[in-house]
This record gives C-alpha cells, structure tokens and sequence, in this order.
C-alpha cells in the first residue's frame, strides 16, 4: 500500500514498500526519473530511501494536496510498470582490510579476521539509498553473521575512504566525517568529487562487490 505523508511545510514522503526488496531500488529509481521528467519545474529536490521517495518542492509553484494529486497517475503507471530487467553498473571497489574496529567486529562476531574479511568481500551489494553525507551510498545487504549494532560512542572523525557496516548495511564514507559505525577497512578511490561528472559513481541500483587488495596496492591506487 503506497501512502503519501507530509514532510514539513515543503515535502512529501511517498512510502512505497514496508520491507526493502533486491528490484525495488532500481524501480524507485526509475520513479524518480520518471517524477522528474513529468513533474521536474515544481520540484527542488529527490531523495530516495529503501522504501521510499521524498520529494522536496517550491511553495510557489505547488503545495501539498496539489502536488498530490499530480501523483496518483504516476504512482499507478508505477505500480503496473513490470520489474526492470535492466541489473544496475557492477562497481568492483578495492579494500584494503585493515579498519582501525576490524579485529573487534571479528571478536563480536565469534570469527577470524579472515573471516569477517571474506563474509564481507563474498557478497554483492545493492545502492539502496544515497545521503547523510553527499556520495554516501547504503549499500545492502550484509551477510547476517557481520550485523551488529552502531558504536554505542560514534566517533567525532572518520577518515574518507573508511570502509564500514553497521546492522545490516555496509557503506564507505566519501569524506571525513563523524560516524558511528564499525570500521573494516580502507578504499583508494575517491568517491565523491564535485567537479566530476557525476560527483559519485555509485548510483541508486548499482551493484558493489569488494576486492580485498594488501597495504602496497591500496597506497598505489590512492596515488593515482
């Protein structure tokens, strides 16, 4: 049941799923685009979730009941569009697992090192959602045996690059930032840059797997 809640004075949150699913990210991408494209002039801004789309729009051109009603067709069109084949860009990022909490994830989670790292890096990993920080992707899920809680004291600064999980999710934190989630590793790569075209290569239904690299190729490839 799809139900459209007011957000403050300027949004509407459409909640679309009460549970995440693997093709739902790709389909309220394809939502957005498809907002965007019909509906763009009234709108500031679009946030997807895992579950839902907020969308954020000019008072002057729109308000709630009016942006509203311009919606229900879409959300129809929406809910009859088949599934999309299409299975979102594979991005194969480098690790180097070495995380300042690696060794106390493994302890939590009755494991070895090794294991943490190869549970972690077997999987492959869906752009669920894009936020808190600008090019932080939520990227799920994580294998159930890596799930833990967020830090009970978050740190005041996470290196970028800072390969991370938390509950059943697992992101790499673009720029330094606070951050409370449990630190496995190190990325080279840059993940958002807003002179580039676009700033974040990782994009809603996009799919991540990690390859777990050693000390010497982690600081070549952050060299390049």
């Amino acid at each position: 049941m799809i139900r459209l809640e007011p957000a403050g004075a300027e949004a509407l949150l459409l909640v679309l799923a009460e549970q995440p699913t693997p093709d739902l990210p790709l389909r309220i991408a394809a939502l957005a685009d498809d907002i965007r494209t019909e509906l763009g002039a009234l709108l500031t801004d679009l946030v997807p979730g895992w579950t839902s789309l907020l969308l954020h729009y000019d008072l002057l051109r729109t308000d709630h009941l009016q942006l509203a009603e311009r919606l229900v067709p879409l959300l129809e069109r929406w809910r009859a569009a088949p599934v999309p084949t299409v299975a979102g860009h594979l991005h194969e990022i480098p690790v180097w697992y070495a995380g300042e909490d690696l060794a106390e994830v493994a302890r939590a989670c009755e494991l070895t090192v090794e294991q943490v790292t190869e549970l972690h890096s077997a999987a492959e990993y869906r752009v669920g959602a894009i936020g808190f920080a600008p090019g932080f992707a939520y990227l799920g899920e994580l294998h159930e045996r890596l799930a833990l809680p967020r830090r009970a004291t978050p740190r005041t600064v996470v290196p970028a690059g800072s390969l991370a999980i938390a509950e059943r999710q697992t992101a790499i934190y673009p720029q330094a930032s606070p951050g409370g989630w449990h630190l496995l590793g190190l990325c080279p790569w840059r993940l958002f840059e807003p002179a580039r075209t676009p700033p974040c290569p990782l994009m809603l239904g996009d799919r991540v797997r990690f390859r777990p690299v050693d000390e010497a190729t982690y600081r070549r490839e952050r060299g390049r």
